[in-house]
């Protein structure tokens, strides 16, 4: 198959390309950066310079290479994320979820695309009952009940998906990244935090984040390449775990001090309100969904298998 690959330079990009390779298909790899074309080329894929948010770009791009597939891995994740400029620093990323996404599916369909697979998150769902764990017809949370910090991208999730669906393609909600690449990796932005013990405990630990290595979500999205949409799955290990369990192993994971533990209150001042939700308020999300249609499980079933071996 003839894929288009969007955001190829990205952390799961880089990971599925050889995938994608591996396993026959031609890819046509976007990236905006000239710097990395030769880089992509030398993987052996077709590169291509386009910009998302230029739709004439796209469009000749699908209509230059005519894939059968696209593959949406587009983000601008900044390196160290700092709840207080959130809104700030995810401006171009939420840009990219909205205009670019529609951008992207303007110019598949206008090649007759037949499939479409796109990254979103499985951590934004509307809160539910203490201890939910969330599945994918539980509903996302609301722009205007997110916490402030979040509000717009919350919008651009919803905008993103809305968008894929429609087209009739796959929703991919993925967990927390770990591994090559990503904050969470001996040179990721959280090491370097738990390093200087800049990440502590909030409260009593209690949100709970979902894990997946960058290598599980490489594996699914191929996966996802065989399935008709509209489809929307949580790609998450097998154990969504408390901020006060998984905090602890990373550090150590890491060679990292073990993370002090501050009030609710002090962490407030410090880091804003959204910082204490996620680590006090944050749910989980279920894979069984992934596993029954993408006949997929994740390597690493546990992010304390996954820590322990791949970081």
């Amino acid at each position: 198959m003839k894929v288009l690959l969007a955001g190829a330079s990205g952390v799961i990009g880089r990971a599925l390309l050889p995938r994608l390779l591996e396993q026959g298909h031609e890819v046509v790899a976007i990236t905006r950066s000239p710097e990395k074309l030769e880089g992509l080329r030398a993987q052996g894929a077709e590169p291509l310079q386009a910009d998302a948010f230029d739709a004439g770009a796209l469009l000749r791009a699908c209509e230059l290479t005519r894939p059968e597939a696209v593959i949406h891995q587009l983000t601008s994740i900044p390196q160290r994320i700092n709840p207080r400029t959130m809104v700030r620093d995810f401006a171009e990323n939420d840009g990219l979820r909205v205009e670019g996404t529609a951008n992207l599916i303007a110019a598949a369909q206008a090649v007759g695309v037949r499939r479409i697979v796109a990254q979103s998150i499985a951590f934004a769902y509307a809160p539910g009952p203490p201890g939910t764990i969330h599945r994918e017809q539980d509903p996302l949370i609301d722009g205007a009940r997110a916490p402030k910090p979040f509000r717009r991208s919350a919008g651009a999730i919803a905008a993103l998906e809305r968008a894929v669906l429609e087209a009739r393609g796959v929703v991919l909600r993925y967990g927390y990244f770990y591994g090559p690449g990503s904050a969470i990796s001996r040179t990721g932005s959280m090491a370097r935090e738990l390093q200087r013990r800049r990440m502590p405990i909030v409260g009593s630990g209690a949100g709970v984040w979902s894990f997946i290595h960058v290598e599980d979500a490489a594996r699914a999205t191929l996966a996802a390449l065989d399935r008709d949409g509209p489809l929307v799955l949580n790609v998450v290990d097998d154990e969504p775990a408390a901020v006060s369990s998984w905090l602890p192993a990373l550090s150590a994971a890491l060679g990292a001090p073990q993370p002090r533990h501050v009030p609710p209150l002090l962490a407030r001042l410090a880091a804003g309100s959204y910082a204490v939700a996620v680590m006090t308020g944050a749910q989980g999300a279920s894979n069984q969904a992934a596993r029954e249609r993408l006949a997929w499980s994740p390597t690493y079933g546990s992010w304390r298998e996954g820590f322990g071996r791949a970081l």
